[in-house]
């Protein structure tokens, strides 16, 4: 695994953010997002969003359509779409009583999901007589706030992670918009607020992300209780969780990179990768990030005794050995298809949004002599 590269993009932590060809939206824990176009090898401010009151909690590109949502914590979403070389925000009926948590378009782009504290999530589409976004509620069986989502490849199912300790599948299913899904292994009949699958490992913790694999058929979560869950569905009701501890600091994002490997991160700064051969044996295979040597010091323990002496100070090195310097907020595909990520994108507490190199083949050797 190569370095990866990494921009310094603010001196605020990076509380979101989202990639499109050479766009780069993100927002720097306040109330505005910024977009950034890149241009001789830098990315330059083209344009800032405003709109909200309170702090941008999460933010989305619909890559074929190009319009941007951004949620945040005054309870509030925008749609924003370039009319005239110009951003301009789309009117969001959240109706929603709680600050925003997160947010995510439908891989069709035609709809959007809000999570938030109001114990929902907001299904949201678009409405040409209003000319607005209107939402449905998925409301039961949740019990705190909705803390991540994530789209299924038919459109139809979304996955929630929450703070009441579970992970669960839901049908939002819109009549007059959404098509009859074909049938999969979470079920056939899908009507609106269906609950396909509620799953938990046992061991507590707010689930902090979940993510569908890419032929969506197998869905993983990251619990606070630093562990990675991937559950697999079955017709009977009997689904099957496999949970694979591990002696690392909480997740706060995962990827799948394909049907066999999943890339987390989150309070230990690096991006980790899990493996399975047969979808039985998942493990924690290592850390992506090679880290950078730290210059060794040759001075003598009498040496550092005097400086010490003289300058009434020991010397101080907080400096990381991983590229993040601190907490990972988030991890998005950034090449490749849903079926075979070959570059992933994160951003960090830090200030950094870092481009890293997935090559399968090359990670077995490499990882070799890792050791978290």
């Amino acid at each position: 695994m190569s370095n990866p590269v990494t921009y310094q993009i603010s001196t605020n932590p990076i509380t979101a953010h989202a990639f499109n060809q050479n766009k780069l939206i993100v927002c720097p824990n306040n109330n505005e997002a910024l977009l950034y176009e890149q241009g001789g090898g830098n990315w330059n401010i083209s344009a800032t969003l405003k709109g909200h009151d309170k702090v941008i909690t999460s933010i989305d590109i619909a890559p074929n359509t190009n319009r941007i949502v951004t949620c945040s914590q005054d309870r509030n979403a925008y749609v924003w779409t370039q009319e005239g070389g110009v951003w301009k925000p789309g009117l969001v009926l959240l109706r929603i009583n709680r600050a925003a948590t997160y947010v995510r378009w439908s891989p069709k782009e035609d709809k959007f999901a809000v999570a938030s504290g109001a114990r929902c999530i907001s299904v949201c589409y678009f409405e040409e007589d209003n000319d607005w976004w209107a939402s449905k509620h998925l409301k039961k069986p949740i019990r705190s706030t909705v803390l991540s989502i994530d789209w299924h490849p038919n459109n139809v199912l979304l996955a929630a992670g929450s703070a009441d300790m579970k992970a669960r599948v839901f049908s939002s299913f819109i009549k007059g918009l959404d098509k009859k899904p074909t049938p999969t292994v979470w079920g056939d009949k899908l009507p609106f607020n269906t609950v396909c699958g509620e799953f938990s490992d046992g061991r507590g913790g707010w689930v902090q992300s979940v993510a569908f694999s890419p032929s969506g058929d197998a869905l993983a979560f990251a619990g606070h209780d630093s562990a990675i869950n991937v559950a697999y569905p079955s017709a009977d009701g009997n689904h099957t969780v496999i949970t694979v501890p591990t002696n690392t600091l909480p997740y706060r994002s995962l990827i799948w990179a394909n049907e066999r490997q999943i890339v987390a991160g989150g309070f230990d700064c690096a991006p980790l990768l899990f493996e399975t051969s047969d979808g039985q044996d998942w493990r924690l295979s290592g850390s992506l990030d090679v880290g950078r040597k730290k210059a060794s010091t040759t001075a003598s323990v009498l040496s550092r005794f005097k400086a010490m002496d003289s300058r009434g100070q020991a010397d101080k090195d907080t400096d990381l050995a991983t590229t993040h310097q601190n907490t990972i907020v988030e991890i998005r595909p950034y090449a490749g298809s849903r079926e075979d990520v070959t570059q992933f994108s994160t951003c960090g507490l830090d200030g950094k949004v870092a481009i890293w190199q997935f090559d399968p083949s090359h990670l077995s050797t490499e990882l070799a002599g890792l050791k978290i």
